[in-house]
């Protein structure tokens, strides 16, 4: 069976998805959900499936401490999810190809840095784009610059708040997030 390994910092909405989608099947599981949040209500959503739970802080992520201990869980694939810090190069070096992320917005529009959540929905309403989406990318030293993996696209034409569209981004988010990890883990099988 597949290891995943969950990195997240807020809700965990993401992150309760993916554990429950492939608890379904035996493809994969969701080993660990890391967090650099202790308050994090992702770590009480991971703790009621049983799923292992590990808290560091931002010092620390900068470490070998980090990388020791998700090299003790030997993951198939890290996603990111909702995972606000840059992502240490010591972690990237070692699983090259094997950390995605997703973000809400159709990259290269509206990524980097301070480009998350609400600060994305926002700028997207500001300049009245008529669809958003989300993307769903490989981690690389760069901040949402990693090579593409999938992009979903969602007409925001009759949103008037960011609310309104962080809404319809989350239904995408639900819909292919799992999906698109599924596949990848079936395309490393090959």
């Amino acid at each position: 069976m597949k290891q995943i390994v969950v990195f997240a910092s807020g809700s965990g909405s993401n992150a309760e998805n993916i554990i429950s989608y492939f608890k379904k099947g035996d493809l994969a599981r969701v080993s660990a959900v890391f967090s650099n949040n202790p308050d994090a209500p992702v770590l009480q959503r991971a703790k009621k499936h049983g799923v292992p739970t590990i808290v560091f802080s931002k010092a620390e992520l900068q470490t070998e401490k980090v990388l020791q201990k998700v090299n003790e869980f030997r993951p198939d694939l890290i996603v990111l999810a909702g995972f606000l810090l840059k992502f240490p190069d010591n972690i990237i070096n070692v699983y090259p190809n094997k950390i995605v992320n997703i973000h809400p917005a159709l990259l290269p529009k509206y990524g980097g840095k301070g480009m998350y959540g609400m600060n994305v929905h926002r700028a997207v309403l500001e300049n009245g784009e008529k669809e958003t989406g989300i993307s769903i990318h490989y981690v690389n030293s760069d901040y949402d610059e990693g090579r593409l993996i999938a992009q979903h696209k969602v007409s925001i034409e009759h949103c008037r708040d960011s609310e309104s569209v962080a809404q319809k981004i989350h239904e995408i988010e639900q819909e292919h997030f799992p999906k698109v990890i599924e596949n990848l883990l079936i395309k490393s099988e090959k």
